[in-house]
């Protein structure tokens, strides 16, 4: 068993409910809405993907546990969010129980594609975050994320999901995104606004 990791590192949650919490991020490898290589962006599912996730390096189940508890500086309770790319088509059982057993917190950001009902069931929290018009399996949890505005999806295709927190995310780099989300968010107060403070704020 092993595991294709980017990069794991140290920092504050930028986005979403957990916003300012400090977190292990463990980026996973690949995605299934595109190849992640911008020849290739054109004809992805998922064309506004800001994230560099290919390539990296492999992992055992124990050398991934302590590679990511190495970087937890102590004190607090230990949080991991597995992301990606798309974590879920790595992301099992027995990494959750490992995290678990070594004291973390587990979360994952997921596309919902994937579907793993039973490894979310284990998950101590779960960010769907739906891309393009790629239907979305995993159809509860505890936060749905939205990237607004997407031509291919509205968010009432979502609010009737089975999620506690629903947010719309303005896209970076779409003229207007911003007050678009704001808007919406005020006319439909289901919805909350999440902003990247990571770029806000300058962390990584």
């Amino acid at each position: 068993m092993s595991y294709q990791v980017k990069e794991i590192f140290y920092s504050l949650q930028g986005e979403g409910a957990h916003s300012g919490r400090p977190a292990i991020f463990c980026r996973f490898s690949n995605c299934n809405l595109w190849s992640g290589k911008d020849e290739d962006r054109a004809s992805a599912i998922c064309k506004f993907c800001d994230t560099d996730f290919v390539g990296g390096d492999e992992y055992t189940l124990d050398c991934l546990v302590q590679a990511i508890a190495a970087k937890w500086p102590g004190g607090g309770k230990p949080y991991v969010i597995c992301t990606g790319g798309e974590p879920l088509l790595q992301v099992d059982i027995p990494l959750v129980d490992a995290l678990h057993n070594a004291g973390f917190e587990v979360a994952v950001e997921t596309n919902g594609t994937v579907g793993k009902h039973d490894v979310a069931a284990k998950l101590d929290w779960v960010c769907v975050s739906p891309k393009a018009d790629a239907r979305v399996k995993l159809d509860q949890g505890h936060e749905l994320k939205l990237v607004y505005p997407q031509a291919e999806n509205h968010p009432s295709d979502f609010e009737r999901m089975g999620f506690k927190h629903f947010f719309l995310q303005p896209c970076d780099g779409v003229e207007g995104s911003m007050k678009m989300a704001i808007d919406y968010c005020l006319a439909h107060p289901h919805w909350s606004l999440s902003l990247q403070t990571h770029k806000i704020g300058g962390f990584e």
